[in-house]
């Protein structure tokens, strides 16, 4: 590591003197003699940056790289401005951490407030944390909010994300607290059976929308329902559908998660992603993790600092709700200069096409002999159809670099579209499914 040590051979030796040594050996005196390396590892020597470049080309090169992406299942192939690629590279501003010290980050403190301040004008929410691992973690941290003394069951939508259901899963595992899963009709929560669900012993609701099937479940409805029960309602939210969709706080929530991918991030192998957490006043001391406030310095300028973290969280880790102490600075600044690029309107309209182009591959595959919905509810950008000959089909088109949609159960595909495909896309991936399908 010597070579990596922003000091020269001859500052690091004035150091040691300092300390009364010699050498960088005696700093381990103290290590069994067994324990220390005599002699270099058994490892390949190191590579020249050209080498290392071509290496990581030649690897590169062996990834599939589809034109046309119609899965999205959690990670959705959006548009993503130019100037949201740009701006987080500059070396200002890359880093995944949070900055400790607030007179030296004001920068990427001001950039964490603004995406804070976008989070909650996009959800309806009264405060936003700095962000967190993902959005499956955020939906953990929400639950774990929620419980109380007396409250520490955890009810999920069984049509939420799996994998967002094994987070939580997992959570509570930890806690000693138990989670139920509430079961699905027509694609959707089951409102009667969640009514029944909802025991003295209830913390909280988690509920997906839209839901892992695609369909919109009536939150408002199920927020009632769990607030009639005195349970808190965690929301689980695609943001980019906010922009035309009801809001967490006008459907009820207590507490809104989601994923943020669809802000500005690449789908990139599956991160690193953004959890996003925003809630009501009331909730405001329970957020996990980081939030950014503004103040005024001793001279009376505008400042800003890290605020409201419980401490918790760092040095009492049994007695803490939460021992997330970091957040997705990188991931977060990305969001934030998504949302300022695109705007109001601009999400909007992205939203709105990707609904249009979701509906419009979902006719035209259903007009195909045997293909079917699965679930006939209201959907946003995801839907499942039932489809003969899936594997065949989905073959097909992966060998006309096209990404099928996911396949669930017997003959069952969870296909995607977003504003990014185009009809003459969707109209070539039709043709192939039919084509298959007249074999």
């Amino acid at each position: 590591m010597g070579s990596y040590v922003p000091g020269t051979l001859s500052e690091r030796q004035e150091m040691l003197r300092a300390i009364g040594m010699e050498r960088e050996e005696q700093l381990y005196a103290d290590v069994p003699a067994q324990m220390l390396l005599t002699e270099p590892l058994n490892i390949p020597s190191g590579m020249s940056e050209l080498e290392v470049r071509s290496r990581m080309e030649a690897l590169a090169a062996e990834n599939k790289v589809y034109k046309t992406v119609l899965r999205g299942a959690g990670a959705y192939d959006h548009y993503i401005p130019s100037i949201v690629k740009y701006v987080p590279n500059k070396e200002e501003f890359l880093t995944a951490y949070t900055p400790y010290q607030a007179e030296m980050s004001q920068g990427i403190l001001q950039s964490i407030f603004e995406y804070q301040t976008m989070i909650c004008q996009l959800t309806g929410m009264d405060v936003s944390n700095a962000s967190v691992y993902d959005g499956a973690t955020a939906a953990g941290e929400a639950a774990a909010m929620c419980r109380d003394r007396k409250r520490t069951v955890t009810l999920i939508s069984a049509a939420a994300h799996p994998d967002v259901i094994n987070t939580v899963r997992t959570y509570c595992y930890g806690a000693n607290a138990e989670l139920r899963l509430v079961p699905c009709k027509d694609g959707r929560t089951d409102l009667d059976a969640l009514k029944e669900m909802l025991t003295p012993d209830v913390a909280s609701m988690i509920l997906q929308q839209p839901n892992f099937f695609g369909q919109l479940e009536d939150a408002k409805a199920v927020g009632e329902a769990v607030h009639a029960a005195k349970a808190m309602f965690v929301l689980s939210c695609d943001p980019l559908s906010l922009a035309i969709l009801p809001t967490p706080k006008e459907v009820g929530a207590d507490v809104m998660v989601g994923e943020g991918q669809c802000l500005g991030l690449p789908i990139a192998w599956g991160g690193p992603y953004l959890g996003i957490m925003a809630a009501t006043s009331k909730m405001m001391r329970k957020l996990p993790g980081r939030i950014v406030g503004e103040t005024h310095d001793d001279a009376g300028n505008k400042a800003y600092v890290l605020s409201l973290q419980a401490r918790e969280q760092h040095i009492r880790r049994e007695k803490a709700s939460s021992n997330i102490c970091s957040n997705e600075a990188l991931c977060a600044l990305t969001a934030g200069l998504y949302m300022a690029a695109m705007g109001p309107e601009g999400m909007k309209e992205a939203a709105r096409q990707t609904t249009a182009k979701a509906h419009y591959l979902q006719a035209e595959l259903c007009r195909l002999p045997g293909v079917c919905l699965k679930y006939d509810g209201p959907f946003y950008q995801e839907f499942v159809t039932v489809l003969p000959k899936r594997d065949a089909v989905l073959a097909a088109l992966d060998a006309a670099g096209i990404l099928g949609g996911l396949p669930l159960g017997e003959d069952e595909v969870l296909w995607c579209a977003t504003e990014k495909n185009t009809r003459a896309e969707l109209d070539r991936a039709v043709s192939i499914v039919k084509e298959v399908l007249a074999k």
